[in-house]
C-alpha cells in the first residue's frame, strides 16, 4: 500500500543562519526539544506514519536545491511530501492524511487555523519542475502556476516551524501544554 503513496521528502540541508542570528548555539536541527534533537522528532513523526520517506541533508545552497536532489534521489515515486526538517511537532497521522486525502489537483497544502503549513504534496507530474528547481525559493516557484488543493488539518504542528530561539521556546511551550 505504501508504495501507491506518495514519498516524505524531509529536507535538513539548510544553514539555520536566522536560528544562529537569533541566539542559537547549535545548528536549529540539533536544537534539543524535551529530549530529542528538533530533526529527530520531525524523523519520528514520519517514521510512525508508516509512509515511505528520503532525509535529504547534503548542504545544498538553497531550498530549492535540496528538493530537486530529493525528488531526482525519489524518481520512481507516486508523488511527493514536502516537509521541512525544521516540523518537530507535525503528527504522524497528519501525514497519513494528507497523503491519503483525495487530490483533484497537482498539488495540496494543508491548512491550519488560516495558515498554509506543511507537508505540501505534488503529484508525480510536478516530478520535472521539482527536480529543476534551484535557489532559495523553493517550491514556491511553481505553486503559482497551478491550482493548488487545500486541505483542513487539526495539527498546530505543521504550521509550528523552527526558524529562532524564540519558535524553539514556543514549540517546547505548546509541548508542555499538549
Amino acid at each position: 500500500m505504501s508504495e501507491l503513496l506518495p514519498v516524505v521528502l524531509v529536507l535538513a540541508s539548510g544553514r539555520g543562519e536566522r536560528f544562529m542570528a537569533s541566539g542559537g548555539t547549535v545548528h536549529k536541527l540539533q536544537a534539543d526539544l524535551h529530549g530529542m534533537t528538533v530533526l529527530q522528532h520531525t524523523l519520528a513523526a514520519v517514521r510512525a506514519s508508516g509512509l515511505r520517506w528520503h532525509l535529504e541533508d547534503a548542504g545544498h545552497p538553497g531550498m530549492g536545491d535540496s528538493i530537486a536532489a530529493a525528488v531526482r534521489a525519489t524518481r520512481d515515486a507516486p508523488g511527493w511530501l514536502i516537509l521541512p526538517g525544521d516540523l518537530p511537532l507535525v503528527q504522524a497521522e497528519t501525514l497519513r492524511q494528507i497523503a491519503t486525502a483525495t487530490m483533484p489537483t497537482d498539488m495540496l497544502v494543508p491548512m491550519f487555523d488560516g495558515q498554509r503549513g506543511h507537508p505540501v504534496r505534488f503529484s508525480a507530474a510536478c516530478g520535472e519542475a521539482l527536480a529543476s528547481l534551484k535557489g532559495n525559493s523553493g517550491a514556491a516557484q511553481i505553486l503559482p502556476a497551478q491550482a493548488t488543493t487545500k486541505l483542513i488539518v487539526f495539527d498546530a504542528g505543521c504550521v509550528l516551524d523552527i526558524d529562532t530561539v524564540q519558535d524553539l521556546e514556543r514549540a517546547r511551550a505548546y509541548w508542555r501544554a499538549s
